[in-house]
Formats: structure tokens, sequence, C-alpha cells
């Protein structure tokens, strides 16, 4: 599933876009809403893979709203104003949907997506409360895991991060082309996972062992795969950078 975020400031457009997104099966609505202001909030706290957002929005524009993230998901422009385009894909969106649109269209826009993420994530995207984890090691390093109507052996350094998605988890693996789907709670098994696991997100934990950089409010584990720190984990998360930083 492709988490989305609805942005536009007119209720009936908003609408539309919210039933869309519900007639395609991958998709799957995180959040809407009617300002850039309050998507930025949502963005801190929710994980999103794509945003359909209005450009001709009041105190913040779409344009200038994506321009100001720092790591920001997939975009879908939508607007009234063909002038837009060039510039919507001047800043790399997936696609622009030109008001007023059709559900054919917007499948045209949501297809892209999916290709776009299949294509460029590598072991590959896509996503409940807080708190904070201090586990012992587990006298076994492996569990299982059932999926597909499988029991699976996972080794839990194997694991490189956990993304919370609905009532299901996503076990990203080292050396694995997809992720194993499961469902499970995410508390559930927090509680199996040694101390090198820590949750920096509602809908990620992260193996601290497999991050390569930290940059502003992301963890990076390869070049292609960025997690976003939430506002909750964030202390909790520079205690830890803290711990092990060397210089001034």
């Amino acid at each position: 599933m492709i988490r989305v975020l609805a942005i536009d400031d007119e209720p009936l457009a908003l609408r539309q876009l919210v039933t869309y997104i519900g007639k395609v099966p991958f998709l799957e609505l995180a959040g809407q809403c009617q300002s850039a202001i309050e998507a930025r909030h949502l963005l801190n706290e929710e994980a999103i893979d794509a945003i359909f957002c209005d450009i001709n929005m009041p105190d913040l524009n779409g344009m200038d709203f994506v321009k100001s993230l720092q790591a920001p998901p997939l975009i879908v422009f939508t607007t009234a104003y063909s002038e837009y385009a060039v510039e919507g894909f001047k800043v790399d969106a997936v696609d622009y949907l030109l008001k007023p649109f059709g559900l054919q269209d917007f499948m045209r826009a949501a297809n892209r997506l999916q290709e776009r993420l299949t294509i460029h994530t590598p072991p590959s995207t896509i996503h409940t409360p807080p708190s904070t984890i201090h586990h012992p090691q587990s006298d076994d390093d492996t569990i299982f895991i059932k999926t597909d109507y499988r029991m699976v052996k996972i080794s839990i350094q194997d694991i490189r991060y956990i993304e919370g998605m609905s009532e299901y988890l996503k076990l990203f693996l080292d050396n694995q082309p997809k992720p194993i789907i499961t469902l499970l709670a995410m508390k559930t098994l927090e509680e199996k996972l040694p101390q090198n696991f820590m949750r920096i997100h509602r809908s990620y934990i992260v193996n601290l062992d497999k991050i390569m950089e930290v940059n502003k409010n992301r963890v990076i584990l390869d070049n292609d795969t960025y997690l976003p720190i939430g506002e909750s984990y964030k202390e909790q998360f520079n205690r830890y950078i803290e711990r092990r930083f060397l210089g001034k």
C-alpha cells in the first residue's frame, strides 16, 4: 500500500481527492489537510509515501511548501492553472493534474506513483503509538513470523527496519528485495527486539547498527532508504547519538 496525504484548501476538491484515493486498491489515505501548514505538522507525525497537493492555497502555496521540505515524499500537484505545469516538474513532481480532472486522470497519476516507488525504492517503501524501548538482549537471535499462511524464521540482526501500516507490519531485511508483511501489533514485536533496535517514529523501528548517516530529522540507511524521526522520539534518539558522538 502507498500511504498518501491529500491537501487542498477547497472542501469540495479535497473531498473529490479523498473519494478517488478510496477507489484505488493500492492507495491508503493517511490524512487530509486544507492547508500546507496543517500538512507540515502531519508529516512530522505520520509516515507518508506520496502527496496529492493543490498549488493555489493561501498563506503557503503548494509549490513553496514542497520546496521547503527537507525530504519530500513523491508529489502529484493539482491546480486549475496550467502555467504551473513546467514549474511543477522542476521540483520532480511525479505528475500534474489540471482541474477539473476525472478518475481516469487520477488513476494515471496513481499508477505513476506506483511505478516510481517500484523503481526507486530498493527493499522498498511504504508504514502505532509512542513508547520508549529498552529491552534486554534475547537468548535467541531468531523469531518466527506468520506471513501468507506460512511461518517464516527470521534472524533478528538481518532486520534493517520495521514499518507499521495500520494493523500490519513490514519487515525489511538484508539481502531481500521485498519486505515480509505480517498481521502483528508494533508493540508485540518491540518486546522481542534487543537494545540495538529503537522506535524513531510512530511508524518506524530501526536497527541502529544499520544506520549509515543522520541528517536533520531523518536517518539514512543507504543511498535510497531514509526514515523520518518523529517529534515524540527525537529526545531519545538524540541521547543515543550524543553518547556516541566524537567532536565538538
